[in-house]
């Protein structure tokens, strides 16, 4: 049986998470959550180009959009 992928979007912050949204993740906000802790996500973009834990709160670099 196949589980359900989780999505979330994301939204860059920092001047850093800016530049990888622009030139790595190709503007696509949606993220697929491979993995979740209580704390963190551990997120790939659409293009599997880009990866990264993204804390749930309070991240320095992304927020998450609801």
């Amino acid at each position: 049986m196949k589980t359900k992928r989780k999505f979330i979007n994301v939204v860059p912050k920092s001047t850093l998470a800016k530049n990888r949204f622009i030139n790595i993740m190709e503007n696509f906000h949606a993220m697929v959550v491979e993995q979740e802790t209580d704390t963190q996500y551990f997120v790939v973009s659409l293009n599997k180009k880009y990866c990264f834990w993204l804390n749930k709160r309070n991240d320095p670099h992304w927020g998450i959009e609801k």
